[in-house]
């Protein structure tokens, strides 16, 4: 889009400058970076180390421009006298809630998305103007017609002066003096006429700069506007940000959420295994809460011993996962996360099919299954179950006949060791809903948080073999 040049008698540069100033506007686009925060998944329990208070401190920092009131950042020297000066820093001591956070982000979302919408308005605006400035561009139009006019009318009177002054220099000797005063008055009148054009052409010129320059100061306003309109877009987004970052490193130093209604339940598992054999179950992973979550992360963990309890067959059990998509089985790792990543709506539920096998080795024997849930989102909020489901099931040997099985009944067990370190990794894998179809997986933005997952299973299955062998223990004495 170009800026005509106006104005008859232009040549201040105005006009440069306005399509400099409009050419020369840099238009962004915003992407939204989201970021994660550290996980501490099913313990719940936050080591408040001195990096973690110093990102908390920071935080507060950051956030308080958003969440502390305008009065607070106005008070006048009068009031500020001690009683004031120690309130207010008590006041900005205190360490927001994620309530307060969260509020304040979703103020910052709103302030920055009427930014977004209000700087496309001024942008529409300001090309509307640029095109067509309305009322003024009419004006201008017809004070330069008028200028035109006054200029041509200007030009005639001016050859009509030529004219009668070569006339009255054209009279012959023999011209009577009728003639002559003829010629003189007809100078005298050319003129008075030439003088009258140039005042009239002067005047015309005048009306039609001004009316230039309206039409330019209308268009330059509008450029103005748009560029007021981008800065508080910048302005709002940074503010959008530093909340952003305020309410995600609060959430990780908080940890994530125990939800008694986020469940994970074993259906199908018999309360008896026969060594040598698959066993297929499932995981029953149910959003209880009001919430929809952006990943799952089913865990999942076998342990088996002889009757005595002393003797370890861990590494005799295989555990397999099915993936829908390739159709085929895969081994649950060390990490005892089962590879799978879902978005779950409130209320909703998904299965995801397993299958055990106790190697025919084992003679005879006895073992636990642990079951757990967890789950993350992408504004970096975690949780999940608080308590890993126990299900204690026996090992018979192979080639036995086991009779009636009934499956094995779940008990609570709260997990016993501290939140762990991250570690470990996982891809995006799909997952079968009751019904056998292909669930829908998470966004991948949310694999790199359902990673973090592994370092959590371990420590199930750590606190889960002390509380078992702690049992077998005390029953062989």
């Amino acid at each position: 889009m170009s800026v005509v040049r106006t104005g008859a008698a232009a040549g201040d540069g105005s006009e440069s400058h306005l399509l400099l100033f409009y050419l020369g506007r840099k238009i962004c686009s915003v992407t939204l970076r989201e970021e994660f925060p550290q996980w501490l998944p099913l313990f719940f329990r936050t080591q408040k180390g001195s990096l973690l208070k110093i990102r908390r401190i920071l935080a507060t920092a950051v956030v308080a421009a958003v969440i502390t009131p305008a009065a607070l950042l106005s008070v006048t020297p009068a009031f500020a006298d001690s009683t004031s000066a120690a309130k207010t820093q008590a006041q900005s001591q205190e360490k927001p809630t994620i309530e307060q956070l969260e509020k304040a982000a979703a103020e910052a979302k709103k302030a920055y998305d009427d930014a977004v919408i209000a700087e496309k308005a001024a942008y529409k605006h300001m090309e509307e103007i640029l095109d067509n400035p309305g009322p003024t561009l009419v004006k201008y139009e017809e004070a330069r017609k008028a200028a035109v006019a006054a200029a041509t009318a200007k030009a005639t009177a001016d050859q009509a002066l030529v004219d009668a002054k070569a006339a009255l220099a054209a009279l012959p000797g023999t011209a009577t003096e009728a003639e002559k005063t003829a010629a003189e008055q007809a100078v005298t009148d050319a003129e008075a006429a030439a003088k009258t054009a140039a005042a009239a052409k002067t005047a015309a010129d005048a009306q039609a700069k001004a009316a230039g320059t309206a039409v330019d100061d209308v268009r330059v306003a509008a450029v103005q506007k748009y560029s007021v309109a981008q800065r508080a877009t910048k302005k709002a987004l940074d503010a959008k940000n530093a909340a952003d970052k305020a309410l995600a490193d609060a959430r990780a130093e908080e940890g994530c959420v125990p939800e008694q209604k986020f469940t994970a339940v074993a259906k199908g598992l018999p309360s008896k295994i026969v060594a040598g054999t698959w066993v297929s179950f499932s995981i029953r992973v149910t959003n209880g809460t009001a919430k929809a979550v952006d990943g799952i992360v089913p865990v999942a963990m076998f342990h088996a011993m002889d009757k005595t309890g002393t003797v370890d067959y861990d590494k005799l059990v295989r555990l397999q996962w099915f993936d829908a998509a390739s159709k085929s089985w895969k081994a649950v790792g060390n990490d005892h996360v089962v590879g799978v990543t879902t978005a779950l709506k409130a209320g909703a539920h998904v299965d995801v099919s397993l299958r055990v096998q106790v190697d025919a080795k084992v003679k005879a024997g006895s073992g636990m299954a642990f079951v757990a849930g967890m789950y993350v989102n992408k504004d970096g909020s975690c949780g999940g179950s608080p308590e890993a489901n126990e299900y204690a099931f026996e090992i018979t040997a192979a080639g036995s006949n086991p009779g009636k099985v009934d499956d094995a009944k779940p008990s609570k067990v709260k997990p016993v060791v501290p939140a762990p370190k991250p570690q470990g990794g996982k891809s995006e894998l799909p997952v079968t809903t009751p019904d056998g179809a292909l669930a829908k997986t998470g966004s991948s933005s949310v694999v790199p948080q359902l990673a973090l997952a592994g370092g959590a299973a371990v420590a199930v299955g750590a606190g889960a073999i002390f509380v078992v062998r702690r049992r077998k223990a005390g029953s062989a004495a």
